[in-house]
């Protein structure tokens, strides 16, 4: 089975704008979070996948892998499937470029999800934690998934799922971190996948998997890390350094 990492690496965001390329502790976020890719030790290759020549260069002059995206891409794994459409693999693990504090325990339990799946009932396997904080369950970028017994996730979303109407059923949140692994079949199917509805409301590229019937294998993890959203993620992640 051959396993590859790639990051797509957007240069602009809404949130907070070429924050891959800010400084993290003398090297920028992209660059460690690819490192961090690579340490893992985990994959048969990593990649950076990006639109910007700034992260294309950053990467390659570190001694990197990049490859530039020819098209415009709505989400990660729009970029991701354009990139590998034509490389020889199994598995495609997307890395967040502003995840730089991956580890490889986490990583190990996504890739074994598929080592199990001798049927190849899973199309793909994910993260998530609990949280607690009323804050972090109510701050919309912090994307929040609900499961079904077997943790296959049902829905994912911005908002406060499940509503707590009553608060003493024991409930418990649990917040999505972007890290995804993939069948290539699943990720080129949805290559060729119109965006739908649910997708275009939330701006969640996961729920197309959903509109269209995938199975996303969720894991709990107690490994958090920190996503760069925002500039007050970033003074975080330095402090972390």
């Amino acid at each position: 089975m051959k396993i590859i990492a790639v990051i797509p690496a957007r240069y602009a965001s809404t949130r907070f704008h070429a924050k891959l390329m800010q400084d993290l502790g003398g090297k920028t976020v992209i660059l460690r979070t690819y490192e961090a890719a690579l340490h893992t030790q985990l994959f048969d290759d990593v990649f950076v996948v990006t639109d910007s020549k700034l992260i294309f260069d950053e990467i390659v002059n570190h001694g990197g892998k990049a490859i530039m995206s020819i098209k415009e891409h709505e989400s990660g794994s729009d970029r991701i499937a354009e990139a590998i459409e034509s490389i020889d693999v199994d598995i495609v693990i997307n890395v967040q470029g502003d995840e730089p504090f991956i580890n490889a325990k986490p990583l190990k339990e996504v890739i074994e999800v598929f080592k199990k799946d001798t049927d190849k009932k899973v199309d793909l396997a994910s993260l998530m934690y609990e949280i607690k904080d009323t804050n972090e369950i109510e701050n919309p970028n912090n994307v929040k998934v609900v499961v079904n017994q077997n943790n296959f996730a049902m829905y994912f979303s911005r908002s406060v799922i499940p509503f707590p109407r009553d608060k003493d059923v024991g409930v418990r949140y649990m917040k999505h971190i972007g890290v995804y692994a993939f069948r290539k079949e699943a990720l080129m199917d949805f290559y060729k996948l119109p965006m739908m509805s649910l997708e275009a409301s939330e701006k969640l590229e996961q729920l197309r998997y959903l509109e269209f019937g995938k199975q996303i294998k969720m894991i709990e993890t107690t490994h958090a890390g920190i996503g760069i959203d925002t500039k007050e993620d970033l003074e975080k992640a330095r402090l972390l350094i």
